[in-house]
């Protein structure tokens, strides 16, 4: 989300660290006579971050890492898939790997210490660069999110991994499964298998089911060109098996 010159930026401090929290806010203060803002709000993990997110209308979120409970890495991959996310800028102690990672996928960071002219330069920015992207951010983070991301009414709701019986694409969109409820999140099956290869297991060209969510097989000739359909724990359902992943079959009897 761009800003126009003169627009107050609405932004957000997240880390967990209250001393770091009170230096940007004093810097913060700093800026405001060169960059008009608005301190919204603070935050100590990501999850708060989000919880933010859901209340609040924010231009620029100023982001930690490392935080507890969920850090700054996979709260930027669950804002990134809203319709309008705000702008992005890191804050970090020195991580060889995380600087790397951000200059090589052209992502903002502070680096801690952090000195009032390179906060200004980076609240500039925003003002005409375009959000952060979700795939650039995935590359930069180099593991599994720990949740999905469901964005229903403006409002983002967490989906944790563990709690996924199944995931299957319908159009454009994929379904995911838990035993609660079905959700739908606008993410390729491919990645998702890619990401989280070692929690699910591809059944069908449409359908990743999760391996621990397996009570075993049945033939189903009926309707599975395999012969074979899984048998999905909590839920009782009946998933096809393809003749492609048949011998999927095999590996779990």
């Amino acid at each position: 989300m761009s800003l126009a010159d003169k627009e107050i930026a609405r932004v957000l401090i997240a880390d967990d660290e209250a001393p770091a929290r009170s230096r940007l806010r004093d810097l913060l203060d700093d800026c405001r006579a060169e960059f008009p803002l608005a301190l919204v709000d603070e935050a100590r993990n990501g999850r708060e971050v989000l919880e933010v997110l859901n209340r609040e209308k924010l231009d620029i979120v100023l982001l930690d890492i490392r935080m507890p409970d969920m850090d700054g890495l996979e709260a930027a991959r669950h804002i990134a898939g809203m319709p309008e996310p705000p702008a992005i800028i890191f804050t970090t102690a020195f991580d060889s790997y995380a600087i790397k990672a951000f200059e090589v996928n052209a992502i903002d960071y502070l680096l801690k210490p952090i000195r009032l002219e390179r906060l200004l330069t980076a609240l500039r920015k925003t003002r005409a660069a375009p959000p952060v992207s979700r795939e650039a951010l995935d590359a930069a983070a180099n593991l599994p999110r720990r949740h999905l991301s469901v964005h229903e009414r403006g409002k983002i709701h967490l989906v944790p991994i563990p709690e996924i019986l199944y995931l299957r694409a319908e159009l454009k969109y994929v379904t995911v499964r838990t035993a609660q409820r079905e959700y739908l999140v606008e993410e390729s099956l491919t990645h998702l298998e890619e990401e989280f290869g070692d929690i699910f297991v591809r059944v069908h060209r449409n359908c990743l089911v999760a391996r621990q969510a397996i009570g075993g097989f049945e033939r189903n000739a009926d309707e599975s060109e395999s012969g074979w359909a899984v048998l999905v724990k909590a839920t009782g359902e009946k998933l096809a098996v393809s003749r492609r992943q048949q011998h999927v079959v095999k590996q779990f009897r």
